[in-house]
């Protein structure tokens, strides 16, 4: 046993205090936790991702800070996999989750459980109401987006002069169209005036694309200095609030006015606004859009090789088909005899055929002759009976007829002087002479008296 003595001190004559707890580290960490869970879990926390990653596990990792501070955050993989939109730094979130520390490292840790654009809720409320308003009235049909043209004149650019995305669109074209005349009208693409402000920037260029189309129709009206194909309505990435004026009525409808075709390039390819189902079409971001409107030029100078190529191939081909036909020509000039002797051959050929035809036909008609010739007379016979039979009964029928047959049985014609049948006592008055043939002859006779039967 340690029996040293040390002198006393002003502390050892003091009343003592308790002595603090000695914690082991792990349990330290745990007891914060626990404390901390108890306070605050679950909680809810708003701020901007940063640092954000996916590990191949599917777990997520990232920071999320404002101005005065930050904290350390995990998402474990069945929870990121319920996102419905991909977190990006700078991206402003509401997250809910549980605070924890992580013993290894002794940081505090917040377990996020689920993750949301901040203010999507009321936002996107209002945005799906919008969208089924529109699509109802057929703002969104498929019918009526036109095609982009395969070779613009010249493209319209609506965005802000600030923006990274007018960098962008403005390289695109300047590696693929050097050539091709832009207008720019800028206008704000964030905050309340944005709506506003690009609505007045694209009824400008609809201005210049209808003063073009009426130039095209070849009414009385100058043309306009660069001729607008095209229109482009672009924006960078940013939060839903930052996206917001894209989902505004007026501009939806302004969108859907433009007279030439407009294509929306708004956010990254996950962000969609009410401008892009208005517009003709969608391209996932403002480079993709200024690709989609026009061809690299190094296409069209490859395409008119080849249209020269095959043109210069197609003339070849037909001088040598010329170039044929004219060498058979001068082989038929040089020897004139050849063809002389095809058409004498041709002549023969016609001739056998002629006189082969000429004796088939006299053969034939011979023939004919010899059949009429031994049926004749049997049939001239019948004929000429079957006439007098026909003959006779005829002249039967006329007997028949013949009124003096009716005379010869006693009966009498009866006529007045002038040859007038009397068939009526009516015509026979008393005193008036008549005229009656008979059988054998006729008499005159006077009428005496008229009876009446």
């Amino acid at each position: 046993m340690d029996t040293t003595h040390y002198p006393p001190t002003a502390a050892a004559n003091a009343t003592p205090s308790p002595s603090p707890r000695i914690w082991e580290v792990g349990a330290l960490c745990r007891a914060v936790a626990d404390a901390l869970a108890a306070r605050f879990n679950p909680v809810e926390v708003r701020g901007e991702l940063s640092g954000f990653s996916r590990a191949a596990s599917g777990h997520c990792y990232f920071n999320l800070k404002d101005a005065n501070g930050q904290v350390r955050c995990a998402m474990f993989r069945r929870s990121a996999q319920a996102l419905d939109f991909n977190p990006r730094d700078g991206e402003l979130v509401e997250v809910v989750g549980k605070l924890g520390v992580y013993e290894q490292r002794g940081d505090l840790q917040l377990i996020v459980e689920g993750m949301r654009r901040a203010g999507q809720g009321a936002l996107f409320e209002q945005f799906l109401r919008l969208k089924a308003q529109l699509e109802s009235e057929g703002l969104f049909d498929s019918e009526r987006k036109r095609q982009l043209p395969l070779m613009p004149r010249g493209i319209g650019i609506v965005t802000s002069l600030g923006a990274a995305a007018l960098h962008d669109v403005v390289t695109a074209l300047r590696r693929r169209v050097p050539q091709l005349p832009v207008v720019l009208v800028p206008a704000l693409v964030q905050g309340a005036q944005a709506a506003p402000s690009m609505v007045a920037a694209l009824q400008k260029l609809y201005r210049l694309a209808e003063a073009q189309i009426a130039y095209d129709a070849r009414l009385s009206i100058d043309a306009p200095a660069v001729p607008i194909d095209t229109i482009l309505l672009v924006r960078g990435g940013g939060s839903l609030e930052d996206l917001w004026a894209f989902n505004d009525e007026q501009l939806a409808r302004t969108v859907v006015q433009s007279p030439v075709p407009l294509v929306s390039g708004v956010g990254h390819e996950t962000d969609f606004t009410i401008a892009d189902f208005c517009a003709d079409l969608r391209a996932p971001t403002p480079t993709a859009a200024a690709e989609l409107v026009c061809q690299p030029r190094d296409v069209w100078l490859g395409a008119l090789q080849l249209a020269e190529q095959r043109l210069v191939d197609g003339v070849e081909r037909h001088l040598d088909r010329q170039q044929q036909r004219l060498d058979m020509a001068a082989r038929q000039i040089g020897r004139p005899s050849s063809l002389v002797h095809g058409q004498q051959q041709m002549l023969d050929r016609l001739g056998r055929r002629l006189q082969s035809a000429a004796q088939s036909q006299l053969h034939g008609q011979d023939k004919r002759v010899q059949h009429l010739a031994s049926v004749f007379p049997s049939g001239a016979a019948r004929h000429l009976e079957r006439s007098e039979q026909r003959l006779a009964q005829l002249h039967a029928r006329l007997e028949l007829l013949n009124p003096r047959q009716v005379l010869s049985r006693g009966y009498a014609l009866l006529t007045d002087m002038q040859g007038q049948v009397v068939s009526s006592v009516t015509q026979a008055t008393p005193g008036k002479a008549l005229h009656a043939e008979l059988a054998d002859g006729s008499v005159d006779v006077v009428a005496t008296q008229r009876l009446l039967v």
